[in-house]
């Protein structure tokens, strides 16, 4: 055993681990126009995912709010907190009240002019286990996010819990296998991915189908490729970022809830509907990591010593310039 922070106590994993198992509760839920009752709405389900046995519980991303980022305002930036703040002593209440672990995604102000995507793991006493910032920041259409959020500067990140050691990204994140990876070798049993993703109503006939099965697709590739579960949180809900009495122009977003968790061998044992509030409830057996990589022993059959490229924006190929004198 080793020790993690106040007494905590966590198991490595190995053979201890085959008998150690616990819960997570997977939260996915609609947003509406006032910040306090959603940040009310996601205390009542937290409380709700611990009745129902979970023991690591997490919101999905920037649920104080509708997806305010269709749209560039300064304005918005008001919606943003510092950390810690009135909403994380909000929540570590609840983490000490349903004695939970519970992962929080936050508008983050640091500063004036610097504000961040952050991701806040809870110990079971209310202590701040983690402060994660969202390190992939997109620029798509009504996603702009590159407008709000600085790129996160505390690198990819394992905590230990009560429970279980585990690792939070954000959202974006969740499409970049590099990520993934680095935290599942600091040690992470599972990862986390708070999610705010939908579909553009116009493109949702023609792509939904297979936008979704893209966005699951590649976080199963990360369960397999690193042996450890991962988990999905998304909202639900057609949204035009109705905050601050005003909305986003257009259609708006439909987010298409979907949430999930795979385990190791990348089987979805759990999956939320599409277009209703949910509490999913799952668990993790860190035996099954175990005998996972056994079997499947991609990272002792890693070539550590073949992947300085990957630090490169990208191995061009062409001939240098002196090479074609």
């Amino acid at each position: 055993m080793f020790r993690a922070g106040k007494g905590i106590e966590v198991m490595s994993l190995g053979v201890e681990s085959k008998s150690r198992r616990y819960r997570v509760g997977l939260i996915q839920m609609k947003m509406g126009p006032d910040p306090e009752a959603n940040l009310a709405a996601a205390l009542t389900h937290v409380r709700e995912a611990a009745r129902l046995g979970a023991n690591v519980i997490c919101l999905p991303e920037l649920f104080r709010a509708q997806y305010f980022c269709q749209r560039e305002d300064t304005r918005l930036f008001d919606l943003a907190e510092a950390i810690p703040g009135p909403t994380t002593a909000r929540i570590a209440e609840v983490a000490r009240e349903t004695r939970t672990v519970v992962i929080a995604s936050l508008f983050e102000r640091r500063a004036a002019g610097l504000y961040h995507n952050t991701a806040v793991t809870f110990h079971t006493d209310g202590l701040v286990a983690g402060v994660y910032r969202k390190m992939h920041i997109p620029d798509d259409p009504l996603y702009y996010e590159k407008y709000y959020f600085t790129p996160g500067d505390r690198g990819f990140q394992a905590v230990d819990t009560a429970f279980g050691r585990v690792g939070t990204l954000v959202c974006w994140d969740q499409w970049y296998p590099e990520g993934a990876r680095l935290t599942a070798l600091q040690g992470a049993e599972t990862l986390f991915y708070p999610t705010a993703i939908g579909w553009h109503p116009a493109e949702k006939a023609e792509f939904g189908v297979a936008q979704y099965d893209a966005w699951q697709t590649i976080q199963r590739a990360h369960a397999i490729a690193n042996g450890v579960y991962v988990a999905g949180v998304n909202r639900v809900g057609h949204e035009q970022g109705d905050v601050l009495g005003n909305r986003a122009e257009g259609a708006g977003l439909e987010f298409w809830g979907g949430s999930f968790l795979a385990d190791p061998f990348g089987r979805v044992i759990a999956k939320a509907s599409h277009d209703a509030e949910e509490v999913l409830i799952a668990e993790i057996d860190p035996g099954l990591i175990e005998e996972t990589r056994r079997n499947w022993p991609f990272l002792r059959d890693r070539r550590i010593d073949a992947y300085g490229g990957i630090t490169s924006r990208f191995l061009d190929l062409e001939p240098s310039l002196s090479e074609l004198k």
